[in-house]
């Protein structure tokens, strides 16, 4: 990727409730990338924001942070602009990875019940203590 000015980006990547171990690990990636980078970095109050270089290596990112850490990932596109010339169309992406505030093995309330967590990827799956039975849900349906 081509770096036009010091404040390109191409899209996003909003970490939500970010360990320090999840902050390392995703910086290690874009330093390992030659032809991505950082062109801004914004703290909020329950996360960062990264716009970065590169639409794809983001997704491919936010998966790889889903896949090693759990947890929610989102990704969205909106229309920023349509080129003279061409009448191509130009998105910018935004890719969330929001970490739980539970992790594997703890027990979470959904619903009034008592759940067991056993692995966290794009919907939560854990086991209902009471009638151990599989169930899977939401994050937001933990109570």
């Amino acid at each position: 990727m081509e770096q036009t000015a010091n404040n390109y980006f191409e899209g996003t990547m909003q970490l939500r409730n970010p360990t320090k171990e999840v902050i390392k690990f995703a910086k290690q990636i874009i330093e390992n990338e030659k032809s991505v980078f950082i062109a801004k970095e914004i703290k909020i109050k329950n996360g960062i924001d990264w716009y970065l270089s590169s639409q794809k290596f983001m997704q491919i990112l936010g998966k790889k942070l889903q896949k090693r850490f759990g947890g929610e990932l989102r990704i969205t596109r909106k229309l920023f602009t349509v080129k003279r010339l061409t009448s191509k169309r130009v998105y910018r992406v935004t890719v969330l990875f929001k970490l739980p505030k539970f992790k594997v093995g703890e027990i979470v309330r959904v619903r009034g019940r008592e759940i067991k967590v056993i692995r966290l990827e794009n919907k939560v799956y854990g086991i209902d203590i009471e009638k151990n039975k599989k169930v899977s849900f939401d994050y937001s349906k933990v109570d």
